[in-house]
């Protein structure tokens, strides 16, 4: 399984709408990671807000310094996204530093542990010296993904209702 994680493009904008729309037809109206990209109808305006959010300079007021990538296979194919918000505010407290979504038909190859796995120097190089990731307990796969980049529990707390949990992943250890 080789992929890499690339910045959103305007050339991408037929995939990644293919790529939103796979959720959709599969009754999924969230995806995270996605920097909104489900909520948004315009992949151009989706594309602007997305690289304005990459400074400090031009973030969103609302928002943090966040990067998004999107996973792509060896045939440049869409296969996931993910974001690395480079702090936490209030409202993201019991969110986290990161966010990531595989496309239904690849779920379950190990896409997305390799995705965190590919974002962690990212984390690294952009001065961050730990990562906190939220979960909703029944969501056993993902905890598996975290816990294969080195997570650890951290607390847990109670999100629309559900029971959910932080975890946290440490930067100062060499990457492997």
């Amino acid at each position: 399984m080789k992929i890499r994680l690339v910045r959103p493009t305007e050339q991408l904008k037929e995939q990644a709408i293919n790529f939103r729309q796979e959720f959709f037809d599969n009754h999924e109206m969230v995806i995270n990671g996605s920097e909104l990209l489900d909520k948004t109808d315009q992949y151009e305006d989706w594309l602007k807000a997305v690289a304005a959010n990459t400074s400090i300079e031009t973030v969103n007021v609302n928002w943090v310094v966040t990067d998004t990538f999107f996973a792509v296979d060896e045939k440049d194919q869409i296969i996931g996204i993910i974001d690395l918000r480079h702090t936490l505010n209030d409202f993201l407290k019991n969110l986290g530093n990161c966010g990531y979504s595989v496309r239904p038909s690849e779920r379950r190859k190990g896409y997305a542990t390799e995705m965190l796995r590919l974002l962690l120097p990212i984390a690294k190089d952009a001065g961050m010296k730990e990562l906190h990731l939220s979960v909703e307990r029944d969501n056993e796969a993902s905890i598996k993904t975290i816990l294969r980049n080195g997570g650890e529990h951290e607390r847990s707390f109670e999100f629309e209702g559900k029971q959910a949990d932080i975890f946290k992943i440490s930067l100062q250890t060499p990457i492997q």
